[in-house]
């Protein structure tokens, strides 16, 4: 959780209270890390941290849109902004499909 807060604190993005939720809550096997934030405006923030070896392609784009919409049901609203830390390969279209879904990739 530090390396994800110290990287938003570079870019200039303070939180008031950051929460990280289990993927067994969510109903999720994956080893992913996911947190919610509220920055100082009162916008909710999806963090996502995924470190793995393999490339992430365009199979995963979906994939994390579902843990995305789980996420929104399990806390019953939506969130302003969606970043995404990966610590892996990325995929050029997979790239380009966040991008388009509206996250930010760091």
């Amino acid at each position: 959780m530090q390396m994800v807060v110290d990287s938003l604190r570079e870019k200039g993005k303070i939180y008031k209270k950051m929460q990280e939720v289990a993927p067994k809550e969510l109903g999720i096997r994956n080893k992913i890390r996911i947190y919610k934030a509220t920055d100082t405006t009162g916008y909710f923030w999806a963090i996502f941290a995924l470190s793995q070896k393999s490339r992430i392609l365009m199979k995963d784009v979906r994939k994390f849109e579902e843990i995305y919409s789980k996420l929104t049901i399990y806390f019953e609203h939506n969130f302003k902004h969606k970043i995404i830390f990966i610590d892996a390969p990325l995929c050029s279209k997979a790239k380009e499909a966040f991008k388009t879904q509206g996250w930010k990739i760091h």
